[in-house]
């Protein structure tokens, strides 16, 4: 402009760096806040790839000497007071950090008795959490205990105080008259039950229950027992599950006797066994995990090895290998599982410590704290810290940061097999009410169970949004289409949880009870709107077509669908009582095998569709019409027709904008919350049956998150899960963005 005056150059030459500078820090922004997420969710996901640390704290000589051999640790939940059970019957409570003793006693029971018959033959603890313990004697007597914890606050202090109790009094209980070489123990406040070995080879289970007296009015001991079939070999060591189902006898050649224990007056004990070492050797230590449900068998080539009871079709037991891990190459001389958790803690006789989780089968960590071999171990019950004893009559004193052993990448994405299962799965269950519950955070069902949502939501919403826009575009008159646009546009601010609510409350059960119909329209609404079309335009008389303006034909298929959905649903109770024995949701269950829900995937992709097809419908309409109408003149002028012109030219033209919006929504469908969790049974499985439902990534974050305690392995592999989900929506809009771009360059010369 050779006229303007310097100060408008200026002016526009500002206001265009101006501009530029906003719009490119508005782009360099989106890049930071993206990045910033992305930093801040793995920031939360990083404690669960740390690996195990254990640290030394202090180390000093056995409290109490060794004259007699340590056959139990225990530690205060507050890792204050220790406790050590010697063979001799001694309980010595000592401080854990320096080893100095609090208390030194004789359990009252053995000191009523004749030297010979209150020799200590065996000793077996209970489930952790209980602190029972037991003691067979050389005369068939047990001695059960309870080790526990007092806690007291005095003065802003808090004070542990060790004592003993005695669930069936303080005196030994007879159990038989032979020697008991090996003891299993489990109590309850009201049961207590006892497996024992015999020294002539028998096995006796004994129980007591607490029965109210009929003639004093007060509680007392009953006590019932039986006797098991006999082992093959000798037995050393015996393990009692807390349910009283299962028994495990370790006999010598490497023989594990598993008994299914009856459970009524009239059954019988049933028996397995299986060679539980692979080649020579011997079985050195056999502990339950947690729980009870899993044994861990470690042998004298340090090896270890998880065994469960596994159910088959027949409903019949049988004592299965699972997992196997390397403990190194010397005989592992102890077992320590956790109190709460499926981990667990060995030494052996190199004087190698290892960490361990079964469910995420992790070595989590392996070292050695000396040249001395070592004979035991013990946990304490957050298990935060390890107490060793070795052979040279020393305890060291560990810390132990272990918060997330529940996490491994094969646990979270591959099949496993957890406690009480047939086979290895893969499955989502992050709590229960069961205090010996162990949970299962499998992410692959929640991915899949988002791309489930995603397809069947396209599936529904692309045909008819992407042909809609085309329609609308290209074919629609003007007049209509200033109608119809700004209609389906609105739809898109219709609120997700609407949509949600009258899914799973209207929907879902309309669906149920008129299922034939459903299906029937269907099938039948596609073809209806062709033949119309083809009657129409074949078939009506040239006076009737000139009566409709063009591009107003589309309302003709307005009758069409409400008299194709009135039919189908009307023949839907005939259909089902002729063909489906009157109800074809159960038909398909029965006949055919495939469940169905309720609120299942049907519900979900037609709920999501009408979410997803305003965004789809709108961006694709815009592309379409944006088409120059140069291009769309040329092809008519050239000879073609409106299809050929919208085919070769206008498609090809708008296709950037057309897949933009198939991205857009697909996008949209993978991060939908509220319609997944109010249209859908919000259940963790992998099937790809439409009349099932499913748990999405994103549901399952809002349904959870605000359960979980902050900072926990739940916590984080919920931040886990958004992190992966952010990664997928990320990858396919980048994806999305370099095929819209080539699509772009390619055809811009059209």
């Amino acid at each position: 402009m050779t006229g303007a005056r310097p100060g408008y150059l200026l002016w526009r030459r500002f206001v265009s760096l101006a501009t530029g500078a906003v719009v490119y820090s508005g782009g360099i922004t989106v890049i930071v806040v993206v990045a910033f997420i992305f930093l801040l969710l793995f920031l939360v996901v990083a404690p669960l790839l740390q690996p195990a640390k254990v640290a030394p704290v202090s180390d000093y000589a056995l409290p109490g000497g060794s004259d007699a051999a340590t056959v139990h640790y225990r530690i205060d939940g507050y890792r204050e007071v220790c406790t050590r059970i010697t063979l001799d019957g001694r309980v010595v409570f000592f401080r854990c950090r320096d080893g100095s003793i609090v208390e030194d006693v004789l359990l009252p029971g053995l000191a009523e008795l004749p030297e010979w018959e209150r020799a200590v033959r065996s000793f077996a603890a209970g489930s952790r959490e209980t602190g029972v313990f037991a003691l067979g004697l050389n005369g068939g007597k047990a001695l059960i205990g309870r080790v526990e914890y007092d806690i007291a606050y005095r003065q802003n202090r808090r004070i542990v105080t060790p004592r003993l109790s005695f669930p069936l009094g303080r005196s030994a209980v007879p159990v038989d008259e032979r020697a008991l070489v090996a003891l299993a123990v489990q109590a309850e406040e009201e049961r207590v039950a006892l497996l024992t070995a015999t020294e002539d080879g028998r096995l006796l289970l004994a129980s007591w229950e607490m029965e109210e007296s009929l003639s004093l009015g007060e509680p007392e001991w009953q006590r019932t027992w039986l006797e098991l079939p006999r082992p093959v070999n000798s037995v050393t060591h015996l393990q009692l599950d807390p349910t009283l189902e299962n028994a495990y006898a370790a006999e010598r050649g490497g023989y594990i006797a598993y008994y299914r224990l009856p459970q009524g007056a009239d059954a019988s004990a049933q028996v397995e066994r299986v060679h539980a070492i692979a080649g020579k050797g011997r079985i050195a230590d056999v502990e339950l995990l947690s729980g009870g449900r899993s044994l861990l068998i470690g042998d004298s080539a340090g090896r270890l090895t998880q065994w469960m009871p596994v159910r088959d079709r027949a409903n019949r037991y049988s004592l299965t290998p699972i997992r196997r891990f390397d403990a190194g190459d010397t005989a592992i001389t102890d077992v320590a599982p956790e109190y709460y958790r499926r981990g667990f803690m060995t030494v052996a006789e190199d004087g190698r410590v290892g960490v361990y989780y079964a469910t995420s089968h992790r070595t989590l960590w392996q070292g050695r704290i000396g040249e001395a071999p070592l004979d035991r171990i013990a946990t304490s019950p957050r298990a935060d810290v390890l107490l060793i004893e070795d052979r040279t009559g020393r305890v060291h004193l560990l810390d132990l940061h272990n918060p997330h052993p529940e996490f491994s990448w094969p646990a979270v994405w591959a099949r496993v097999w957890y406690e009480d299962r047939s086979g290895p799965s893969h499955t989502w269950q992050s709590s229960s009410a069961s205090s010996d519950f162990e949970p299962k955070f499998s992410i692959a069902p929640l991915t899949f169970g988002t791309f489930k949502a995603a397809f069947y939501a396209m599936l529904f919403s692309l045909p008819i949004a992407v042909l809609g826009a085309i329609y609308t575009a290209y074919f629609m008159a003007p007049a209509l289409r200033a109608t119809i646009k700004p209609a389906i546009e609105i739809m898109e601010a219709l609120p997700t949880v609407i949509l949600g609510f009258l899914a799973g409350l209207w929907l879902a059960p309309l669906m149920e009870a008129y299922l034939a119909g459903t299906c029937l329209l269907l099938v039948l609404l596609g073809p209806a709107m062709l033949a119309t079309a083809w009657v129409w335009r074949r078939v009506a008389p040239a006076s009737w077509r000139k009566r409709i303006p063009e591009g107003w034909e589309a309302l003709l298929l307005v009758p069409v669908v409400l008299v194709v959905g009135v039919a189908s649903f009307g023949l839907s109770r005939p259909l089902e009582n002729l063909l489906f024995d009157g109800s074809l949701p159960l038909w398909l269950s029965t006949e055919l095998g495939i469940r169905y829900d309720q609120r299942n995937s049907l519900v979900v992709g037609v709920a999501m569709g009408f979410a997803v097809i305003p965004t789809i419908f709108s961006i694709s309409e815009d592309a379409v019409y944006s088409v120059p109408s140069r291009l769309v003149t040329g092809s008519l002028a050239l000879g073609a027709t409106h299809w050929q012109t919208m085919v070769r030219i206008v498609l090809l033209t708008a296709s950037p904008g057309i897949f933009s919006a198939i991205m857009i929504g697909m996008g949209r469908a993978i991060g939908e919350t509220m319609i997944v969790i109010m249209a859908t049974g919000n259940t963790a499985i992998m099937d790809l049956n439409l009349f099932q439902g499913f748990r999405a990534m994103s549901a399952n974050i809002a349904t959870e998150m605000p359960e979980s305690e902050v900072g926990s392995t739940h916590y984080r592999i919920l931040f886990l899960t958004a992190l992966v989900l952010f990664c997928i929506t990320f990858v396919l809009n980048t994806l999305a963005e370099v095929v819209r771009q080539r699509l772009r360059v390619r055809y811009s010369n059209l």
